[in-house]
């Protein structure tokens, strides 16, 4: 795998664990996914990780699979922690 393979590898790694956590906390977007289809991730930000994705999507399609495409805006920054409030008492 050369370089650029890896880093749509490491990207959609990324994006499919975001994209699960956000499913845990909206639910209702996973009952209009159909249990039969593949879901194919288009991060509008990364306009190349975007373009491989609907390549890779429109080969699902070709073998006569259901494909699910899901648009993502944007990704909110890193965190290490998402703790908002900490009091220490000793």
């Amino acid at each position: 795998m050369n370089k650029l393979q890896e880093d749509v590898v490491q990207k959609n790694i990324e994006l499919s664990a975001e994209f699960s956590r956000y499913l845990f906390e909206h639910p209702e977007i996973e009952s209009t996914i159909p249990k039969d289809a593949q879901i194919v991730l288009l991060p509008d930000y990364d306009t190349e990780l975007c373009a491989s994705n609907r390549e890779l999507g429109r080969a699902i399609e070709s073998r006569g699979e259901k494909v699910v495409y899901v648009r993502i805006g944007r990704l909110r920054p890193k965190t290490i922690s998402r703790i908002e409030s900490v009091a220490v008492e000793v």
